[in-house]
C-alpha cells in the first residue's frame, strides 16, 4: 500500500495513485507553530490585535480567517514613498523556548508518510494590502511602480532571512504558503500586472526554498486565478491549493495537468455553512470527484488549512472523499 506520500506523488506526477489525495493528509504543517506565531498565541475570535508587523487584525465571530483593520489611524504605510521609514520588520531574534513547539512537532512527523511543511502567511500581494488598504496598495500599482516593486523585494529578502532559521532548525521539505490573489470570480490584478511585480518576486522566493531542501511547493488562494495558471507554473508551483470550483477545474487539468495540479474545487462557501448536512456533502464530494478525476487533483475544501468554520465540516468531507475512493478506484 502506498504511504501518504508516495500517493501524493504518484498522483500529481501522473503515475499510478491507490486512492484520492485525501485533502491535507500528505502535509505535516507547521501551521502556527514556528517561533513567530508561536510567541504571539493563537488568534481569539471576536477580538482585535496588532501582529508582529504591527498590522491592526481581527478575527469576527463566524469568520473563517484574520482580516487587517485599515479605520483611521490603523493603516501602517500611509505613503508608499515613505514605506522605508514606516514600514515595522518584526525582529528575527527568538528565545531558544520559542523554537520549542515547532521542534516538537517536527519530530512527530514521519517522514515516509508525511512532508514537513513550513507555513508561511501572509504573502506578497497579502503584503502590500495588509500594510496599505487594498485601495492604496491598488493604486500604488499604478502611480509609484518602482517604489511598489522595491517593498515587494524587502517583503522577499525578509521572508528568506525568517526562511533559513526555520530551515537550519527544522529541515522542512515542502513549504505551503499563502497569498489570495482573487475574489471568486477575477483575480485581484490583472495577469500582466501580476507578471511584471509578482513573478519575479516569487522566481526569487521560491528558488530560494527549492536551492534549500524543499522539494514541494504548495501555495494557497482560495479564489479564482485560473489566467494566472502560467505563471504559478512561471514561478515554480506544484499544487494550487484552494482552487475554487469558479476556475474551471476539470478545463484547467485537462490543460495543465502534468504541469502543476490542483488542490480543491470543494468551495467553502457551499457547504462550510451552519446548515451543512452530510447529504450535501456526499453530493458535493461525489460530484467533485467524479469530474476533477484521478491524476493531477486533490479533492479539498478550499480553506487554508485543515479545517473548517463549523465543527464537523471538515471531517465529513474526509469521510466522503475515502467512500469515493473506494468506489472509484
Amino acid at each position: 500500500m502506498l504511504s501518504k506520500r508516495q500517493n501524493l506523488l504518484e498522483t500529481i506526477r501522473g503515475g499510478s495513485p491507490e486512492r484520492f489525495v485525501n485533502q491535507y493528509e500528505y502535509l505535516g504543517l507547521l501551521y502556527a507553530l514556528d517561533p513567530l506565531l508561536a510567541m504571539a498565541g493563537p488568534p481569539q475570535p471576536g477580538t482585535t490585535w496588532k501582529n508582529a508587523w504591527g498590522i491592526t487584525q481581527a478575527l469576527p465571530e463566524g469568520a473563517p480567517g484574520i482580516m487587517p483593520v485599515h479605520s483611521e489611524g490603523k493603516i501602517v504605510i500611509t505613503d508608499i514613498s515613505r514605506w522605508r521609514e514606516q514600514i515595522q520588520p518584526p525582529s528575527l531574534e527568538f528565545p531558544e523556548a520559542a523554537w520549542k513547539p515547532s521542534t516538537d512537532f517536527a519530530a512527530t512527523i514521519d517522514r515516509s508518510e508525511q512532508f514537513l511543511a513550513l507555513a508561511m502567511f501572509p504573502g506578497l500581494l497579502e503584503q502590500c494590502h495588509h500594510h496599505m488598504s487594498m485601495e492604496n496598495a491598488m493604486m500604488g500599482f499604478i502611480e509609484e511602480p518602482d517604489e511598489m516593486k522595491a517593498m515587494i523585494g524587502f517583503f522577499v529578502d525578509w521572508e528568506i532571512s525568517y526562511a533559513r532559521l526555520l530551515i537550519d532548525r527544522l529541515a522542512p521539505d515542502a513549504l505551503f504558503h499563502h497569498d489570495d490573489w482573487g475574489s471568486q470570480i477575477s483575480t485581484l490584478i490583472s495577469p500582466a500586472m501580476f507578471a511584471e511585480f509578482f513573478v519575479p518576486a516569487y522566481q526569487k522566493l521560491y528558488g530560494f526554498y527549492r536551492a534549500n531542501g524543499i522539494e514541494l511547493i504548495v501555495h494557497h488562494s482560495d479564489s479564482y486565478a485560473a489566467t494566472l495558471v502560467p505563471s504559478m507554473i512561471g514561478i515554480g508551483l506544484d499544487i494550487w491549493q484552494g482552487v475554487m470550483s469558479t476556475n474551471n477545474v476539470p478545463e484547467l487539468i485537462k490543460e495543465y495537468g502534468g504541469r502543476i495540479s490542483f488542490m480543491g474545487g470543494i468551495d467553502n462557501g457551499k457547504l462550510d455553512r451552519a446548515d451543512w448536512t452530510e447529504e450535501s456533502v456526499e453530493a458535493e464530494v461525489r460530484a467533485v470527484c467524479e469530474s476533477c478525476g484521478k491524476l493531477y487533483f486533490i479533492p479539498n475544501t478550499t480553506m487554508g488549512g485543515p479545517m473548517s468554520t463549523y465543527p464537523g465540516l471538515y471531517e465529513a468531507v474526509s469521510a466522503a472523499i475515502d467512500r469515493m475512493s473506494a468506489e472509484l478506484f
